[in-house]
C-alpha cells in the first residue's frame, strides 16, 4: 500500500479552536445539549476546515456557481485519492454515480441488490443508521456478532450469511470498513475471507468506507473492491468524515466490475439529491487536501495516545481496545457499574436514534456533564459501553476524562 506523503506545514486542525470559538458553532453537535456540557457524541470533529475547501466554496459563492451538479470531477478525484493514498488503481470512473450521502446511496443500492422483506446482514454492534434505515426501507436485518477484541467474527458471519439465504430471496451484507464503532481497519485477509463467504452464500456486500482516509500510525486501509471475490461489490464513500463535511452532502457510489449491470438500474434522480456546492467541496479536499489530511492524522493519533493515558489516570475501570482508524473509541464501561442499557431494547426492535441515553453514557451525561453516544443503539453487544469522539483539542478531552473519573469517584 501506499505510504502518506506530507505537502507542507499544516497545523494541527484539532488545535486551532478554542471552546468558545466552537460554541458558536449552530450544528447538532453543538445545539442538541446545554453550554456547560462537552460534546464527544456524534461524528462532528472540532477542526478548522481544509483550506482548498474553504476555497472552492468560497469560489462557488462568489461566482453565484451554486447550481446543480455536473461532470464527473467528484469521481476522478476520489481514484486519483485512492491511487495515490492507498495504492489502488483499480477504480474505475465509468462505474460510479454521485449519490446524496453515503447511507441514502446504501438504501438505494439495497434496492438495487434485495427486495421488501429479504435479509440485510450487519456486524454488531454496528452504526445505528446500518439498522434503521434498512429496516425502515423494508429490509430484515441480521446481526453477526464481533470477537470480543472488536474485529469481525468470521465464524459467525457464516452463520448469519446462511441464515439470510435460508428462505429464498436475495440477501446482503452491510459492512462498515473501518468499524464504526471500534476503529478496527479490516485487514486484506479478513477482506478476502468475507468475499469468499459472500461468494459461497449468493449475498452481496455493500461496505460503506466513509471513514476510510482515517487510518493512524500502525494500520493500513484495504478497498473492499481491490480484494478478489469482491468483484460483484459495491462502496459508498465520501470526503465527509475525513474532511468534516458533514453539512455539505455528496458522496459517491463505486460498482465492482460485475455489479455495472446493477449500478445501471440505479434511478437516474437518485444524483438529484446532492448539492453541487459540496460535491465542489468534496472534489477539493479529495484532490488537494493532502496537507492538512496528513496535520489531522498526526494529531488524530496523539489524541489516540492521549485518551489511553487519561483512561488509566482517571477510568482504569474502563476497557478499551484503541482504534486503528477513526475518531471513535469503543468504551467497555460495564465493570463500572453505572446502570445498564440491556433493557432498552425489546427483541426484535430496531435501535434507537444516536440521542437515546440509557445506561453509562446516562450517567455521564446527568452527573459528568460530557455527552457521549450510548452503546445500546450500536445493536447486540453494545450494552454498557459509550462511544467517545475524540477529535478534539487535548484541553476538551482531557477535561472531559477528568470531569467523567470525577463522576464515578464520587457515586
Amino acid at each position: 500500500m501506499a505510504t502518506t506523503t506530507h505537502h507542507g506545514d499544516v497545523p494541527d486542525p484539532l488545535e486551532r479552536l478554542t471552546l468558545a470559538q466552537l460554541r458558536e458553532r449552530t450544528s447538532v453537535k453543538w445545539r442538541t445539549h446545554p453550554d456547560d456540557v462537552l460534546p464527544l457524541w456524534v461524528a462532528e470533529m472540532d477542526v478548522v476546515l481544509a483550506e482548498p475547501v474553504v476555497a472552492a466554496v468560497h469560489r462557488a459563492v462568489d461566482t453565484g456557481d451554486t447550481g446543480y451538479p455536473a461532470g464527473t470531477g467528484y469521481a476522478e478525484a476520489l481514484a486519483s485519492f485512492a491511487a495515490r493514498r492507498w495504492g489502488w488503481d483499480g477504480l474505475d470512473v465509468a462505474r460510479t454515480a454521485v449519490v446524496p450521502d453515503v447511507m441514502l446511496g446504501v438504501v438505494e443500492t439495497l434496492r438495487l441488490l434485495t427486495d421488501v422483506g429479504d435479509a440485510v446482514v450487519v456486524s454488531a454492534p454496528v452504526y445505528p443508521p446500518f439498522h434503521a434505515f434498512t429496516a425502515h426501507d423494508g429490509r430484515r436485518v441480521l446481526e453477526a456478532g464481533l470477537r470480543a477484541e472488536g474485529r469481525l467474527d468470521l465464524d459467525d458471519l457464516d452463520r448469519a450469511f446462511g441464515e439470510a439465504v435460508a428462505g429464498g430471496g436475495r440477501a446482503a451484507y452491510l459492512m462498515s470498513n473501518p468499524h464504526n464503532p471500534t476503529g478496527a481497519v479490516h485487514t486484506r485477509a479478513e477482506l478476502e475471507a468475507v468475499a469468499a463467504l459472500a461468494r459461497r452464500h449468493g449475498v452481496r456486500v455493500v461496505a460503506d468506507e466513509i471513514h476510510a482516509p482515517l487510518v493512524l500510525a500502525g494500520a493500513s486501509f484495504t478497498p473492499y473492491l481491490s480484494v478478489a471475490g469482491a468483484e460483484d461489490a459495491f462502496v459508498l464513500t465520501s470526503a465527509s468524515k475525513a474532511f468534516n463535511l458533514p453539512g455539505l452532502k455528496a458522496a459517491v457510489l463505486v460498482a465492482g466490475p460485475e455489479a455495472a449491470a446493477d449500478l445501471a438500474r440505479l434511478p437516474e434522480e437518485v444524483g438529484h439529491g446532492a448539492s453541487h456546492v459540496a460535491v465542489l467541496a468534496h472534489t477539493a479536499a479529495l484532490a488537494h487536501g493532502d496537507a492538512w489530511l496528513d496535520a489531522l492524522l498526526v494529531g488524530l493519533d496523539a489524541k489516540r495516545t492521549l485518551l489511553g493515558d487519561l483512561l488509566a489516570a482517571h477510568l482504569p475501570g474502563v476497557r478499551w481496545t484503541p482504534g486503528q482508524g477513526t475518531y471513535l473509541a469503543w468504551l467497555d464501561c460495564r465493570d463500572l457499574g453505572l446502570g445498564t442499557d440491556d433493557a432498552v431494547r425489546r427483541p426484535g426492535e430496531v435501535p434507537g436514534t444516536v440521542t437515546d441515553l440509557a445506561g453509562p453514557a446516562r450517567f455521564f451525561l446527568d452527573h459528568a456533564r460530557v455527552a457521549l453516544s450510548a452503546g445500546h443503539v450500536f445493536g447486540t453487544g453494545g450494552a454498557g459501553h459509550v462511544r467517545l469522539n475524540h477529535a478534539t483539542s487535548a484541553a476538551v478531552l482531557t477535561e472531559a476524562l477528568a470531569r467523567m473519573g470525577r463522576a464515578v469517584a464520587g457515586r
